[in-house]
């Protein structure tokens, strides 16, 4: 089919999509949803349930917010932005938004994708996270999948919650605080049928005590799946110098001034998309010097081998660091 293609930043001329705002409301208080549709009405590409697009929201700059929406030749994709007072402003352009505006956006990626030989989903969000939980719903419900989802957010900042409800009926379970969510949810833990996958979207000491749970039970790690959706507020850090190893170039990184800007400020193409250590897409190569890990892509054996960094979030470990750029 034949879709409005323009360049997105980092991408070839056939990948990134120019939509129009269709609809743009208030779900519950800081999360604005938005619908983006083909300006000629067309439908768009299908996406993997748990994917997301990243959405160009000023030059160079870039954030990725997963897919809420009916995934097999939608006629719009749609996203659910929680508004971030200490990120950097790109969920503040997303709250702004009118309907009839252009936004350029990728094509949708897939990181947090179910299991088709699965028994049976379990699904855990937390806030924001319900995001691409939605998606798995959905899908499970077109496929004929077995699922149940768990719920928790604070009062009145269920965004989502009510069309969960209508979709999933009893296989949804609602609560407001993390004790509520240990009480009923490890039970169902201890329960589950052989080949039974969970996948957990939310707040990093949500996933985390998640996985201390199905660990606790017994679970496999392979049958455990998780997608944070950020780190919140990071200290500014102390300063550092990047060297780059291939030209000798030395890139000053000021406090409060993330690695990853600095490279970009200074014309270096660093591909990024999410910008909190979540999505793994600016991962770099490092030749010398300790690193301060921040982020929640790289696993622990990954960190400890020192030779990666998230320029996004982390940093250097003393005044120096040299890069295999």
């Amino acid at each position: 089919m034949t879709l409005t293609l323009e360049t997105v930043a980092g991408e070839g001329v056939s990948s990134g999509l120019a939509l129009t705002v269709r609809e743009a409301r208030t779900l519950c208080a800081g999360i604005r949803h938005v619908a983006l549709a083909d300006p000629d009405g067309r439908a768009l590409p299908s996406f993997t349930p748990g994917s997301h697009l990243a959405v160009d929201w000023a030059e160079g700059r870039r954030n990725s917010y997963s897919l809420t929406g009916p995934s097999i030749e939608p006629d719009h994709y749609a996203i659910s932005v929680r508004l971030d007072e200490n990120g950097h402003g790109g969920s503040r352009w997303i709250h702004d938004l009118q309907p009839g505006q252009t936004v350029r956006v990728s094509r949708p990626r897939s990181a947090f994708a179910p299991v088709l030989t699965a028994r049976h989903h379990l699904l855990v969000a937390g806030g924001i996270g319900v995001t691409p939980i939605l998606s798995h719903v959905r899908a499970a419900l077109e496929w004929g999948r077995s699922f149940e989802v768990f719920y928790s957010f604070r009062d009145r900042q269920g965004a989502h919650v009510d069309e969960l409800a209508a979709l999933c009926g009893d296989r949804l379970v609602t609560v407001s605080t993390p004790d509520a969510l240990r009480e009923t949810l490890v039970p169902t833990l201890a329960d589950q049928p052989l080949g039974a996958h969970v996948y957990t979207c939310g707040p990093a000491p949500m996933i985390a005590a998640v996985a201390d749970w199905t660990r606790d039970c017994g679970w496999p790690p392979g049958r455990v799946h998780s997608e944070a959706f950020g780190s919140g507020p990071l200290p500014d850090g102390a300063p550092f110098a990047a060297t780059l190893g291939r030209t000798g170039m030395i890139i000053p990184v000021p406090s409060g001034t993330s690695l990853l800007e600095a490279l970009l400020d200074k014309g270096i193409n660093v591909p990024n998309l999410c910008r909190q250590g979540v999505c793994g897409e600016c991962r770099l190569s490092v030749r010398g010097g300790r690193i301060e890990h921040r982020d929640m892509f790289l696993t622990e054996d990954e960190k400890a081998s020192g030779d990666s960094i998230m320029p996004c979030v982390s940093r250097a470990v003393g005044d120096r660091l040299e890069l295999d750029l």
